[in-house]
């Protein structure tokens, strides 16, 4: 479905049922470079178990319009709006990589709006390699290949899958090399300069849930278990292989 917000066109999917305020809501936020697709699967589950879906595209990502937000502070506050003028009542909210850091600090900045909270490949700090920076600026498609190199485990590179005809590298890859011109850049220098994190775990209180790649060398599990140490009501699961 598509809403507004601060006058602009916001897409959110929903996981292929209509958006019910009355059911309990999880909003689903994405990671760098990408969009509300990559949880299309878990929108899709969700929707038919009873629960309300927003997977929600951030400005300037898939079909939201910009521009993008420069700062993760600035994403969280855009989320807390969005949620305000969606939700009449608290929601789970769950995000990957960038998408966590916004889910983290806007549980921080706005409690009363996150019952409960998912924190998918996060890491506080989330430094990003330099080399890896500059190419996301200079050279996209060596970015890219960097990133999709890194984020997948050693089973995805060689195949691996559990849904048929799902190439993961493959997917990954096309959905980044869509986003608009400077929007990878600007994400992962967010994410680059985000330095508030543990302070803002440090403010949750609501029950979270931590998940780490075994392989996942973007966001390594010594990293996510590092954050979960400065969350009061917090489990940290690591997903083999």
């Amino acid at each position: 479905m598509n809403v507004q917000l601060d006058n602009k066109m916001v897409q959110v999917e929903t996981g292929g049922k209509q958006h019910d305020p009355s059911e309990p809501t999880i909003a689903l936020i994405h990671g760098a470079g990408m969009d509300h697709t990559v949880w299309s699967l878990q929108s899709r589950y969700f929707a038919h178990h009873g629960y309300s879906v927003l997977a929600i595209d951030l400005p300037g990502h898939g079909g939201s319009e910009g521009p993008h937000l420069s700062s993760i502070e600035e994403m969280a506050d855009w989320i807390g709006r969005l949620i305000q003028s969606l939700s009449p009542k608290p929601v789970g909210l769950i995000g990957h990589s960038m998408g966590a850091l916004v889910a983290l600090e806007t549980a921080a900045r706005q409690p009363g709006l996150v019952v409960a909270l998912g924190l998918i490949g996060i890491s506080v700090p989330m430094p990003v390699n330099a080399d890896l920076l500059s190419k996301t600026q200079n050279d996209v498609p060596a970015a890219v290949k960097l990133i999709v190199t890194w984020a997948f485990g050693k089973r995805a590179h060689i195949g691996g899958t559990q849904t048929p005809g799902l190439w993961m590298l493959g997917g990954g890859r096309q959905l980044l090399l869509k986003s608009s011109d400077g929007q990878l850049y600007a994400d992962f220098q967010a994410c680059n300069n985000y330095a508030d994190g543990l302070q803002a775990a440090e403010q949750v209180k609501c029950p979270t849930l931590l998940l780490a790649g075994s392989d996942d060398q973007m966001t390594p599990p010594s990293s996510v278990e590092n954050l979960s140490q400065n969350i009061e009501n917090s489990k940290f699961t690591i997903i083999p292989g």
